[in-house]
């Protein structure tokens, strides 16, 4: 599976998109947003450079694209009204994968402006000036020092590929049955998403190194978990439940056992120590911030925990199962299982996975 050409949220505007079923993801990242504003006011303070340089990696579809840069704006704004001076320009620069549905992001765009400038029509308000850079963040994207400030929520725990180390000689999984790491992994399961996990982050950091300038910050907001144990209740358990739930789909004969054991998902969910060791081996950057977020899920709408889980891992996942398994395999029976087993979790004990804000300052 080529990552890069398959890899992209569920686009448009219907109900399994990922613009109607990312609200977890927005309401994780409100609960940090201080974090970004408080770096974002600190970088302009120290530098007010004219034309502040903005880079969202992984920045998807849908209404949550847009938002994190109106929380810049208007923090640039303020800080420009207190210091009386005009606002520094923003070039803003969103990426994500080839495939993702750039067009509904920049449909969106001449609203989004209008109204940002309405009732702000003065030399205070920031101009701003979008486009898009699709290809993998885990290379270069920009020019040398053509950066300020990096941005990315809820996209750094996906690898560039599946680890190649988790399949035989002969392409079989040594991972059957799951579809991460889980209780009956063996530890070279754990072993080759980590390794990938290592030279993914050290070329994501190498790739912003070259990109910001001196005293450029980044701000990731990424899934990970509490320690050294792969296996928790937390993002690994979210793994489970979907391997069992493709577990029944094989056992109602709606999908092949041998497809469901050469199916693994290109996610790692990194601890603190892992995290803070990847930034001393790159060596461009110092932790200012490592912050850890519970992430909580309530029944929304009439909608169930389970039911609200499984849509926006549905969302997430859906390109990849469909490259996968093929246009036969039936999603919304495989999604509706998936809720209902989480929802029979939930009942019995929380589910909560963890989100790390990172926050790091260019040397």
């Amino acid at each position: 599976m080529d990552i890069e050409k398959v890899f992209h949220m569920t686009a448009g505007l219907g109900s399994t998109s990922y613009a109607k079923n990312s609200s977890l993801q927005k309401k994780g990242s409100d609960r940090v947003k201080h974090i970004i504003i408080e770096t974002v006011e600190e970088l302009y303070i120290s530098s007010t450079p004219k034309s502040l340089g903005i880079a969202d990696l992984g920045c998807s579809c849908g209404p949550n694209t847009l938002s994190i840069i109106r929380d810049i704006f208007e923090a640039i704004q303020k800080m420009s009204q207190k210091m009386n001076q005009p606002a520094s320009e923003l070039r803003v620069y969103l990426n994500d994968l080839p495939t993702n549905d750039f067009n509904s992001i920049f449909r969106a765009l001449p609203d989004f402006l209008r109204s940002l400038w309405r009732d702000k029509e003065s030399v205070l308000s920031p101009s701003i000036f979008t486009g898009a850079y699709p290809g993998s963040f885990y290379g270069r994207l920009f020019p040398n020092s053509s950066l300020h400030f990096v941005h990315s929520s809820y996209s750094l725990h996906w690898l560039s590929r599946v680890p190649p180390e988790l399949y035989d000689e002969e392409g079989k999984s040594i991972n059957k049955g799951g579809v991460y790491i889980c209780g009956s992994s063996p530890k070279e399961v754990a072993q080759a998403y980590y390794k990938q996990f290592r030279q993914d982050f050290w070329k994501f950091l190498r790739a912003r190194s070259e990109e910001l300038v001196g005293g450029g910050r980044v701000v990731l907001i990424f899934l990970g978990r509490k320690g050294p144990e792969h296996v928790d209740r937390g993002n690994s358990f979210l793994w489970e439940i979907l391997a069992r739930s493709f577990a029944i789909l094989v056992s109602k004969g709606e999908v092949e056992e041998e497809k469901v054991d050469s199916y693994e998902v290109p996610f790692y969910a990194a601890s603190r120590e892992e995290i803070e060791d990847g930034v001393k081996r790159e060596r461009s950057f110092q932790v200012e911030r490592l912050v850890v977020s519970i992430s909580e899920t309530d029944a929304e709408g009439g909608i169930s925990r389970g039911k609200r889980v499984a849509m926006a891992v549905r969302a997430v996942q859906e390109s990849i199962i469909t490259n996968h398994f093929g246009d036969t395999i039936q999603l919304d029976s495989l999604f509706d299982t998936y809720a209902s087993l989480l929802d029979q979790q939930f009942a019995m004990q929380e589910i909560q996975p963890l989100t790390f804000v990172l926050v790091l300052r260019k040397l």
